[in-house]
């Protein structure tokens, strides 16, 4: 777990790259940790896992607010409901129009 103030190591893109390309050719996290020169071999492990469950975007940061819409339906639900109210509008429209 983190501590308060402490400062992460960042690693470059090339290293998270070489690293992948180590862990397809076999090497095991630790050799790969120790010839990289990085601090642990927990880290190799989650980039192989991030390799692996997204390709070759694996180095992207996705913390942080994401998309609002990432789900289809939610989206598409949020439409009929904004399409519902100004239909409601527009009759409130008419009937006043009509008064």
């Amino acid at each position: 777990m983190a501590k308060k103030g402490q400062k992460f190591q960042k690693y470059s893109m090339e290293i998270k790259t070489e690293a992948i390309r180590l862990k397809e050719e076999g090497y095991s996290y630790k050799q790969i940790a120790d010839r990289l020169n990085i601090v642990s071999s927990d880290t190799v492990t989650t980039w192989w896992m991030k390799y692996q469950r997204d390709g070759h975007a694996f180095h992207l940061d996705n913390r942080g607010r994401k998309k609002e819409y990432t789900d289809q339906e939610r989206y598409i639900k949020k439409l009929e409901l904004e399409n519902a109210i100004l239909k409601k509008f527009q009759e409130i429209l008419v009937k006043e129009g009509k008064n």
